[in-house]
């Protein structure tokens, strides 16, 4: 247990993921964490405690609610996220830079994203999220305005799985596929910040009438991460040029490639059958 404690890696997509649910104590030395991580390796507590006009208390109490022992090993966890990598070159774009640049920066924050989520990301939720997936009776998908990409790409990915599966982008057409929810069912609610109240209501009445929930966020202890039964959860970083939302986008659609492919793994023979099926009828229909 000591040996896994110490390589926690990830603090910083971690702190991003938790600080809507940090005292306002804690989020001001999270604010200064997130922007001068590079100079807070080099501080001890007490001076990070100066340095941020906070108490070494809320930066021990921050340390432990993001995962660590304490403020050392937290400082640990951050010199990897800091130094492992190769250094990075792309900020945010400038209205002098080509389009070259720009695709360059854009692709490197995407990956950036990617690579944050697969620090944090509970394998073990994976798991259960894959095993819901199979035995589900029925399948519903939750996601308003930009999430709702990802609630159709659930839909059409999931069909494949010979399990019924509908989006709904809608708060009203939400509120009826949960109202109409049964024991064996499953809701797959996706929201960036989890915080949305007409999801979170359709979500509350998924499980009030036995359905099974799986929520796809960006904060881990957001009201809808309370909510589901079980929780996957992305980190994406704010640009310039690019809403911390939308950022997110891609990273909830990688989640879902995910579950997708571990869903075939673990059904091989029927849905081989089904993209076969697939295959033959899409044929057709080719010029």
């Amino acid at each position: 247990m000591e040996n896994q404690e110490t390589h926690i890696g990830g603090c910083l997509p971690r702190i991003r993921s938790i600080y809507k649910a940090l005292t306002k104590a804690e989020q001001k030395v999270a604010d200064y964490i997130l922007e001068n991580a590079a100079k807070v390796v080099h501080l001890s507590i007490t001076e990070l405690a100066e340095v941020s006009g906070s108490a070494e208390a809320t930066i021990f109490r921050l340390c432990q609610k993001v995962g660590y022992r304490g403020y050392q090993h937290f400082k640990i966890a951050l010199a990897g996220d800091l130094y492992t990598p190769a250094e990075l070159v792309y900020k945010d774009v400038n209205a002098g830079d080509s389009m070259g640049v720009i695709a360059r920066k854009v692709f490197h924050d995407i990956n950036e994203g990617l690579q944050d989520t697969l620090k944090i990301i509970d394998e073990a939720a994976l798991d259960k999220a894959v095993a819901a997936i199979t035995k589900a009776r029925r399948i519903d998908a939750y996601g308003s305005a930009g999430s709702a990409v990802i609630a159709a790409d659930i839909e059409y990915r999931f069909m494949r799985f010979g399990i019924p599966v509908r989006a709904y982008a809608d708060p009203h057409m939400q509120i009826i596929s949960a109202a109409l929810m049964q024991p064996g069912d499953l809701a797959i609610a996706v929201s960036h910040t989890g915080a949305n109240r007409d999801l979170l209501d359709s979500v509350a009445m998924a499980k009030q009438n036995g359905a099974t929930v799986i929520a796809i966020t960006s904060y881990m202890k957001s009201p809808l991460s309370k909510l589901a039964d079980i929780t996957l959860c992305g980190s994406a970083k704010e640009t310039e040029y690019r809403s911390e939302a939308m950022a997110a986008r891609l990273v909830h659609l990688a989640i879902v490639d995910a579950l997708y492919v571990g869903v075939m793994l673990d059904r091989q023979d029927c849905i081989v059958e089904n993209m076969e099926k697939i295959r033959k009828a899409i044929a057709i229909r080719r010029v």
